[in-house]
């Protein structure tokens, strides 16, 4: 796995290659996995949050 993001310049001395269609479906997979882990990470954000306020304990 490389340290660099797609979209940085290629290292000195080294010209891009296009992605190969299995590349770019390995790679499309990936993102999509990774959005889907998030999603679940944050889920159930769109959920109201209650309004229950406890009533103080009586003295």
């Amino acid at each position: 796995m490389s340290n660099r993001d797609r979209k940085d310049p290629p290292p000195p001395g080294k010209e891009r290659q296009p992605p190969t269609p299995a590349e770019e479906q390995k790679r499309k997979r990936h993102e999509d996995q990774n959005q889907d882990e998030a999603l679940e990470e944050t889920f159930p954000a769109s959920d109201p949050v209650s309004p229950f306020v406890p009533a103080k304990v009586p003295e």
